[in-house]
């Protein structure tokens, strides 16, 4: 059914939706964007029960038309995110917001239908039948992040829509044109009834989560996530978070330094290492510090042969976020830190374009090492063995992400048994993510849920039990007094040693 055909049908009331919009509004002051919201919210619950749950082929439908939209917009979605971070790599917006949102879609197309399928189970009695079938839970809200405002929203919403829910889109405040775009392209493709997206600053993030939604999703920090997990309590709203934290690297003498600095890069660099995966500090063997810290310049300028003014760089979102980066390193300095420049800083200031640094043995009572960095600052720290190594690790908030770096599988197995983090990626960084068999999420304070692939079906749908019970009047009377001596034997039996 194309959402043409959709917006056709005739809605009926659903006292189930208003009376939670209802009590939406009841909970704090009206305003234009809470009733406009609430609207949504209500239209999107009545065609949940309206329509039914969708077929595999509405889902398919729904997927296919999100793919079209951002291949068929790509450039302007490019540009459009160029200019709200000052200047951004076309090619990088291209690969992990275009590309990894396409894949995460298509891979949720092409195995909804074998994800759909009922599961069948053991049933107690001969001729009863148990079985569970994954509903969808209804509207969903998606929170987005300005740091990756497209993919972090459409991979998410493969599951959603997989799953076959409705959702509303609340995208950054910190990337106007890029959220002013999202919505335009997706009012042309689908009816409100089935998606849609609202704007606005932080105090329209607090009323989004607050809101009536079946499900919530959120992405960004964990200070926020705190406020959204109060806000979402209100309604009891079950909560997916994906944060983040300081996920290291530990790089052991079994691997080339040079090798692994080159790939450690590669991402700290991208988006400017403004990723919930980059890494944050890297761990190598005592003595070693200056020697990565060198391979990290000679990756790095390898990789941006013109400096920070290559296009391939890109800028710091905001001026304060530019600051932020900047006291950090400071600081870093003033403890006595050596401070290595991969590339030259000349006007990267003036276009927040800040240069990819080093921080060699810094302590522990630097921010660096305390803080999540989200930028391009590396730590480099070193460690006297590999339990050292792990025990640093164990020493804060578990991590999104660890990254290993060593060729002895013993060794690795002793890293993967001795932390715990949201997923790994061994001999590579964040290469996991891109796997859309593997459920992406966060543990402790990195994240609450996964999604991705099968993993975000069953994030957003319900699995509900089914028993049909058997027509044996044997089946039926076993709860049934009163308790003669046939059941006190069964009882004997089953609760013997």
């Amino acid at each position: 059914m194309t959402w043409e055909a959709t917006r056709k049908i005739e809605r009926t009331p659903c006292v189930i939706y208003r009376a939670k919009k209802e009590s939406m509004m009841t909970i704090s002051e009206s305003s234009a964007f809470k009733t406009d919201l609430g609207n949504r919210i209500e239209a999107q619950g009545v065609a949940y029960y309206a329509d039914g749950f969708p077929t595999a082929a509405v889902r398919i439908d729904r997927l296919n038309r999100a793919v079209i939209l951002l291949i068929d917009h790509k450039e302007e979605i490019a540009a459009a995110l160029s200019t709200d971070f000052g200047h951004r790599s076309r090619e990088a917006t291209l690969i992990v917001e275009i590309f990894a949102a396409v894949a995460s879609l298509r891979h949720a197309a092409a195995n909804v239908e074998q994800w759909m399928a009922h599961e069948i189970f053991g049933a107690l009695a001969p001729g009863a039948v148990a079985r569970v079938e994954h509903i969808p839970v209804g509207v969903v809200g998606i929170i987005g992040p300005w740091n990756f405002p497209y993919y972090l929203i459409f991979a998410p919403l493969a599951g959603v829509l997989a799953a076959g829910n409705r959702a509303i889109i609340k995208p950054s405040e910190f990337t106007p044109r890029s959220s002013q775009l999202l919505q335009q392209l997706v009012a042309a493709s689908f009816a409100p009834e089935e998606l849609s997206v609202v704007l606005g600053g932080p105090a329209e993030g607090a009323d989004f989560a607050s809101s009536p939604f079946d499900h919530l999703i959120f992405t960004g920090s964990s200070a926020v996530a705190k406020h959204v997990l109060r806000s979402a309590a209100e309604h009891l709203t079950p909560v997916t978070l994906e944060l983040g934290g300081k996920s290291p690297v530990i790089v052991t003498d079994q691997y080339d330094m040079a090798e692994a600095a080159a790939r450690v890069m590669t991402i700290k660099t991208l988006n400017a290492g403004q990723i919930c995966l980059a890494p944050d500090y890297v761990l190598v063997p005592e003595g070693r510090e200056r020697e990565f810290a060198d391979a990290c310049v000679s990756a790095t300028q390898a990789i941006f042969p013109d400096g920070v003014a290559s296009t391939d760089y890109t800028s710091v979102i905001t001026e304060r976020h530019f600051a932020r980066l900047s006291h950090i390193v400071e600081d870093a300095r003033e403890k006595g830190t050596i401070i290595v420049e991969a590339l030259s800083s000349v006007n990267g200031q003036k276009d927040r374009l800040f240069p990819p640094t080093i921080l060699v043995s810094p302590g522990n009572d630097t921010i660096a090492m305390q803080e999540e960095i989200f930028g391009p600052v590396l730590p480099v720290v070193g460690y006297a063995t590999l339990e050292d190594a792990l025990a640093k690790v164990r020493s804060g908030p578990r991590p999104l992400a660890l990254y290993y770096f060593g060729a002895d599988d013993e060794a690795a197995r002793t890293m993967l048994d001795g932390t715990a983090s949201g997923g790994v990626t061994i001999n590579d960084v964040m290469t996991h993510v891109f796997s859309e068999e593997l459920p992406f999420g966060g543990i402790g304070a990195s994240g609450t849920g996964s999604y991705h692939g099968k993993a975000g079906f069953l994030t957003f749908s319900h699995a509900r039990s089914i028993y049909r019970q058997s027509d044996a009047q044997e089946a039926a009377m076993l709860f049934r007094p009163p308790y003669g001596e046939g059941i006190k034997q069964f009882l004997s039996d089953a609760l013997a040693n």
